[in-house]
């Protein structure tokens, strides 16, 4: 499994890959899984049980992560690595662009702020660190939108009142949503223009974690008055930063279809 410290590498293969699993499996599965003869799986398991990193549950004679590597992942949270390591991109970007960037998450149907860099002249947004805002409607929340199953979305808006509207405009039904993300996947990042705020516009593109699942979106909001040519740029320039914030979380991009 190459250089290194084996027994470590291995034991790694073995959370990784419980880590990317949907529930507990046996021990069988995990050793044909990372591609080891099961008395290895089997030692390592033992090892990653007394260290509290795995926990068996013999009714299911299966496996799943235990409370020390709920720990760690807890830890990870706490130094808050997305915005450490997000933040010097997003300032490049608006030294790049002379636009206001954003870094934003998912939450339920909600895009929710977590980092906001701004040029010297910054314009007045609502899209202030901590703000929630329909995901719907956000340049952000629509570009992660694109990237759930289509089950997922469905259930995030269940009925024609989860479309809630700011000025006006915006998608009202989920047909009309499916069809905005589907065309916008399609371009590599989403665009609004007057669903947030009148006057001001936004593009945003997807951020992937290590299973291609949407983590974050980069957005650069602007003047309305824009033209589709610098739009046109500031799009390609939120998908360069998304993609190098993808790298930088070791994340992977969903292969197409």
């Amino acid at each position: 499994m190459g250089g290194g410290v084996p027994a470590a590498r291995q034991a790694l293969a073995i959370l990784s890959f419980l880590a990317s699993r949907p529930g507990p499996v046996g021990a069988t599965t995990i050793a044909r899984g990372v591609g080891l003869p099961r008395s290895t799986a089997y030692h390592l398991l033992a090892e990653l049980r007394a260290a509290d990193f795995v926990v068996h549950l013999p009714e299911e004679r299966a496996y799943g992560l235990g409370v020390a590597a709920f720990e760690v992942g807890s830890a990870y949270l706490r130094h808050e690595p997305l915005e450490r390591l997000a933040r010097p991109l997003l300032v490049r970007l608006v030294e790049q662009t002379r636009e206001t960037a954003q870094l934003g998450i998912l939450q339920g149907n909600e895009t929710v702020y977590l980092l906001k860099e701004q040029p010297r002249s910054p314009l007045t947004l609502v899209t202030d660190v901590g703000v929630r805002l329909p995901a719907h409607l956000t340049a952000s929340g629509r570009a992660m939108l694109a990237h759930l199953p289509a089950a997922q979305v469905r259930a995030l808006y269940p009925s024609g009142a989860s479309f809630t509207s700011r000025t006006g405009r915006g998608p009202t039904s989920l047909r009309e949503l499916r069809e905005t993300i589907r065309l916008e996947k399609q371009r590599g990042y989403a665009e609004e223009d007057g669903l947030v705020t009148a006057g001001y516009a936004s593009v945003a593109a997807c951020v992937f974690d290590h299973g291609s699942r949407p983590a974050a979106a980069v957005a650069l909001t602007f003047s309305a008055d824009v033209d589709a040519r610098r739009r046109g740029r500031l799009g390609a320039a939120v998908v360069a930063a998304a993609d190098a914030l993808t790298g930088r979380i070791s994340g992977r991009h969903p292969v197409r279809a």
